[in-house]
């Protein structure tokens, strides 16, 4: 279980993620939206162990993360929000490198490595360098190695960015078959259709604060709204989209 208390991150004087708490079971989907700079993904640095929290604790199994941290990240799997790889190596190069530092015999790593690449149709560039392949290429790239260990948590962050439309809804049915399995997984996105559909919880974030946390369909009945883009509206978004709407076309004509 993993278990998150009081989690405050300050940068400076300025406090991106103010006193979140929550706990994901095995088996769970944590959704987790807000809008730009609500702190999503300063949290999501700081439950892969990349960002210590300026206050609060991060808890697996019973223990502090930051008291165990090369074990907890052994055990996650981590998309980032941005595509960012080492440019120079190839598919394959980057692949073999991210098994290698988790650890996984070599025979294993290879079926593992020939397998998402198949599976992702990589195979052709899999020996160019990534600095060439698209956005959608190198997020296929990232979640392969992600999934490559067989990790106990999956942290997801904007993970269907630059994706083809066959490629997430596959994403979505990865997502659900390891929550089957009894992982844990941590889903912070934009794209609320696919929130909907794989998140067995929801929680939303304003100016660093939780301001909901519920399941998509308890959200929709409490706020008596009939989709969880119309939840995150309400509770999430300050401005009036409708009048922004309007301006941006308005100023366009000017």
């Amino acid at each position: 279980m993993l278990e998150v208390s009081n989690l405050t991150r300050y940068y400076g004087g300025i406090g991106a993620v103010l006193d979140v708490s929550f706990t994901v079971r095995p088996g769970e989907v944590l959704g987790y939206l807000g809008p730009n700079g609500s702190g999503k993904s300063t949290t999501v640095k700081m439950l892969a162990g990349l960002l210590p929290p300026t206050r609060g604790t991060i808890r697996f199994g019973g223990r502090n993360i930051q008291d165990h941290l090369l074990e907890h990240k052994g055990r996650v799997g981590y998309v980032p929000e941005e595509a960012i790889v080492y440019s120079y190596l190839s598919a394959e190069e980057y692949l073999r490198l991210a098994g290698r530092l988790r650890g996984i015999p070599e025979d294993r790593l290879e079926r593992r490595i020939e397998r998402f690449l198949t599976l992702f149709d990589l195979t052709a560039e899999r020996h160019s360098a990534l600095a060439t392949f698209s956005k959608g290429m190198r997020q296929k790239v990232l979640l392969s190695a992600a999934l490559l260990h067989d990790p106990t948590i999956v942290i997801l962050d904007e993970p269907a960015s630059g994706l083809d439309v066959g490629t997430m809804l596959a994403l979505r049915g990865v997502v659900s078959g390891l929550a089957r399995d009894g992982r844990i997984v941590f889903y912070s996105s934009h794209e609320m259709e696919t929130v909907e559909k794989v998140c067995t919880r929801v929680m939303i974030l304003r100016e660093g604060r939780v301001v909901a946390d519920d399941s998509v369909s308890a959200l929709r009945e409490l706020t008596k709204q009939s989709s969880l883009e119309d939840v995150f509206t309400r509770l999430a978004v300050q401005e009036d989209v409708g009048r922004l709407a309007d301006g941006l076309l308005e100023a366009m004509r000017l």
